[in-house]
This record gives structure tokens, sequence and C-alpha cells, in this order.
């Protein structure tokens, strides 16, 4: 990295005089989902909680959120009448629930059954999805969580190209994915530990989320899951969050022909502290280094020397003057401007020179990502009415490395935006619950600079950046000017809040248009689903 800062300590910017009393940590995960996280807005975005919103998932022990996620657990329940075993189990309870003086366990089937019309090609397309999770917690300090899924599935077009493209089932995993059925498993861990009010630990194979948005520029749950280890820290208005993380990436170049080495892995080493300066004003800083396990050259496995907490990354990166390793740097902010409406950004830096960054001549290494939106709830007075509004973009070559193995992404698929590089986006959401009732909708047009045959405008994180299509004259939307126009609505009744059983009814509008051609989608879909994980389709 050519930018310089100077070696600093995450402490020393963290300013700890601003200490608040603070309930005891929590610890029993809320799995992350954006639609259902947009439920528990008014708590989150309230000026009086201070809440640490940009660091997700959230505990739904978490005394600032315990009221509403319970409001929502008991959404639809009826109290005053009993209701028969079978009932309570399909519209209120776990499947099986045991509780003991000082643990609870609980575990429940998942289905996601879906078919669907894709008309552009007059294709049927389903979805064969049966899962299992069991959750629980033992005592007020250890909790765990873990589900497994097996999947078959007809996709859309589009989404049949991507699979096909890059060996993996968007926001899943990869499987047998040759031929038009695709077949796949997909399974999720954690496991919980707070010993004390201002510590949590925990072990998972899983994802984690940075920011107030829909996306994020500096990490998001677009991609697979990965192992990882994460300690957050509360004290006072500050919260510190570390992550130690392994990652595949089954399309890198093999270094051996022996299959029973499995696919070549990454390390990271994500660092975020989130400081609430005011009632209103919070302001995070985010740096992350990701760096291969082996290379031709032999094992290299963990660093050690990224294993400090607190300590500045890039400082301890550069003191390696031949490092391979590739640093990145963020800063997450949010503004309260009224008791229900949110501004939001985050701007990440991947590379920088400064003289070339003013000269404006368009330096390839000048790589950024930005994000600007601004969300809310009870719009227009009505309760429960939640909206969001937002623009990404990230510059041509951003989170992309010279070895592919180094780049910010795993099992194929980038860890901040879907998109990857070399793109504008604008999008806009909005959430609607009555009673059990979900009404959701969403409309995205971006532009974007894909690559001609044998070239590299800086889209594909995956390919390496000396490969470089020029050394200046780059710009936002290089290469074959491509504009994408995505729009989808659900309506769902909710069956089971409990693990977000419902019956759904959703239609997709997809057309990616360049010099090129134009690639058209139209689906409908119904189906009865279960769990709150993210499986994004607009990309």
């Amino acid at each position: 990295m050519n930018f310089k800062i100077k070696h600093i300590s995450w402490i020393g910017a963290l300013v700890f005089g601003s200490f608040t009393a603070q309930a005891q940590t929590p610890n029993v995960n809320i799995p992350y989902s954006y639609q259902f996280y947009q439920k528990l807005n008014k708590s989150v975005y309230d000026v009086e909680n201070r809440s640490h919103s940009s660091i997700k998932g959230y505990y739904a022990d978490d005394s600032l959120l315990v009221h509403r996620y319970n409001e929502l657990m008991k959404m639809g329940t009826d109290s005053l009448n009993h209701r028969s075993w079978v009932r309570r189990k399909i519209t209120e309870e776990h499947l099986l629930n045991f509780k003991g003086e000082d643990y609870e366990v609980y575990a429940d089937f998942l289905p996601d059954f879906q078919i669907g019309r894709e008309f552009s090609e007059g294709k049927t397309t389903w979805i064969n999805t049966r899962g299992v999770q069991v959750g629980g917690k033992v005592g007020k300090e250890f909790s765990f969580y873990t589900n497994v899924y097996e999947n078959q599935g007809v996709f859309a077009n589009y989404l049949t190209d991507f699979i096909n493209t890059n060996q993996v089932v968007p926001s899943q995993m990869s499987g047998k994915l040759s031929g038009t059925t695709k077949d796949w498993s997909y399974a999720t861990a954690l496991l919980s530990y707070t010993p004390n009010k201002h510590l949590n630990l925990a072990v998972g194979y899983d994802k984690n989320f940075i920011g107030d948005g829909y996306r994020s520029m500096l990490l998001s749950d677009v991609a697979a899951n990965y192992s990882f280890v994460r300690l957050r820290a509360s004290l006072g208005n500050v919260q510190y969050q570390t992550i130690f993380g392994y990652m595949l990436d089954p399309g890198a170049q093999k270094l051996t022909a022996d299959r029973r080495l499995g696919d070549r892995g990454k390390w990271a080493a994500m660092h975020y502290v989130d400081w609430n300066a005011t009632k209103r004003f919070s302001i995070g800083f985010f740096q992350a280094v990701t760096w291969a396990d082996a290379e031709p050259e032999g094992k290299r496995g963990f660093d050690f020397n990224y294993i400090h907490p607190f300590i500045f990354l890039r400082s301890v990166e550069g003191a390696n003057t031949t490092s391979p390793d590739k640093m990145r740097l963020g800063i997450n902010t949010k503004y309260e401007i009224l008791d229900k409406t949110t501004v939001y950004g985050q701007f990440m830096i991947d590379e920088f020179t400064a003289k070339e960054f003013f000269s404006n001549k368009g330096y390839w290494a000048n790589k950024w990502a930005l994000q600007i939106g601004f969300r809310g709830s009870d719009l227009f007075k009505v309760e429960g009415l939640n909206y969001l509004a937002e623009f990404n973009t990230a510059r041509p070559y951003t989170y992309a490395h010279f070895d592919r193995v180094s780049n910010y992404a795993a099992m194929n698929q980038p860890l901040a935006h879907p998109l990857g590089a070399n793109f504008r986006e604008v999008l806009g959401l909005m959430n609607y619950t009555y009673k059990r009732f979900d009404f959701q909708g969403q409309l995205m047009y971006a532009r974007y600079g894909l690559d001609p045959e044998g070239k590299n405008y800086g889209k594909d994180i995956f390919k390496s950046y000396t490969t470089v299509n020029s050394i200046y004259g780059n710009y936002i939307g290089q290469g074959i000017k491509t504009n994408l126009y995505f729009a989808e609505g659900r309506v769902a009744y909710l069956l089971n809040p409990k693990y977000n059983l419902r019956l759904e009814v959703g239609g997709v509008y997809r057309k990616e248009s360049n010099s090129l051609g134009n690639k058209n989608t139209g689906l409908i879909t119904f189906g009865l689903r279960s769990t709150f994980r993210n499986l994004y389709q607009d990309m």
C-alpha cells in the first residue's frame, strides 16, 4: 500500500473518557437478516439507546432490544385460548423445546420449498431445501446455535449463469453444480461465551456484517460462511470487535495435483471500533488484512503478528518490508437526524497515493469504495413502515490483489459488495408488517463496466491487478458499459415467528443491457419458507 499513516493504537482513538453505565454484554445471537432486522429499527435507531447498530449480528438478550425482540417472537400468539399441540407447534412454538433449571434447548425443522415460473425462457424454477436448527443457552454465559440444510434447485437464468461461472450458489456454498439441477449443502454454527458485562467471545462458522446499510463496503454477508473467532468488548459508549477468519478460495490455482489437500485457503484479521460520540452521532474505524495460507514457495499459515487486538495493523504489515499481504482501512458513520430517521455512510481505502489522487489522472491504484444512505421507520406516520435509500460505488480494481488468494473475497464471492468493483449503484427498499403479514419491495439500478475478452477493466476482483488495462485514465464504469435494472416484491403470511415459517409469494424483474445485447428475467415464485438467513438475488 502506498499511503503512509503513523503508528497509532486503536485505544488512543477511542476517547475512553466518554464512559456511561452499560448492561451486561449479551450472548444469544440473532441470525442476521436485513428483512428481519428492519423490524428492530425503532429500538436500534433510538436516540436514547446509543445502540452500536453497525456491528451485526445483534443479540436477543441485549437490554436495548430484548423487549422488541420478544414482541416479534410472540407476534400473532393467542394467549387467551388453549390451542392444540399441533397448532401451537405450527404457529407459535419451537418443534422441540427442553428447559431445565439453568439451560434451554430448542430444535426445529426448516423447510424452504419454492416453485416458480421464469417467463423469458419459459422455465419452471424450484428449490427443495430441508433444514434443521438446534440452539439454546446454558446458564447466563453460554449460548449455541447450529443449522444444516440439504438443497436441490433449478434457478432463474441469471442465477444459473452466476452459479455456472463461479461454481457457488449465491450467499451459500459450492456443491454438485453441473447440469440444470443444482445440488448443495449449507451449514452454520456459533458458540457464544460472555464471561462478564464487558466481553463476548464467539467461535463460529457463519458470516459477519459491519454497517448500517443494506450493503456494506467494509464487510458484508454476501459470501459463503467461513470459520472465525470473534471478540467483542464493550466499555461505555465504545464497542470493539476483532475477527480472525479462515476462508476458502476454490477458484485459485492449486499448488499440487493431490486432491487430498483441498481448496486453497486464506486468513483474515479484521478489527472494528465503534464510538457513540453523542446520542445522535457515531463513528467507527475498520481495518482488515488478508493473506494466503500457502504459496508456491511454501506453507505460511496463521501470522501471529496480527493477533494483537488493539494495534494498528498497517504498522504490523508495514514492518515486513516484502509483505505480500493486503491491507484495507475504512470508516463507518451514522447520524440520527430525526428520532426515526438516520443518515449513514462508509468510506473504504484499498490503496491510496495522495499526489496521484489529487492530480485527477485516473491512476489505477487509487482504489476506494463509498456508501451514502438514509433509513427510517414509521414512514408517513404508518407504524411498521420501514424504508431505506442507498448509493454505493467502488473504483476499478478495488478489493483485488496481485494474487487472487489474498483478495477481499471468500468462496468465489466478494466479502463486500456483490458487484465487486467498477460500479455505481442506487437502491431503495421498503418493508411493512401488519399483524402476521409482511410486505417487502426493492428497486435497484446499477451501472458498471464488464471486461472484453482478455482485458481487465477492474470489475472482476478475482483478476490480478498486475493485468490492469491502463495505468492512467481509469474511471468508474469503464469497459463494456452495462446497465442493470432490478425490481423485487414479496408478500408473506407468517405462520411461526420462532423460525420465520411463512407462506410467501414473490416476483422479480431483472434487465441487464449493454452493447452485446439484453438479458431479461421475469420470475414469479410461491413457497413455504423458513429461517432468517439472507439469500441475495439482486446481482
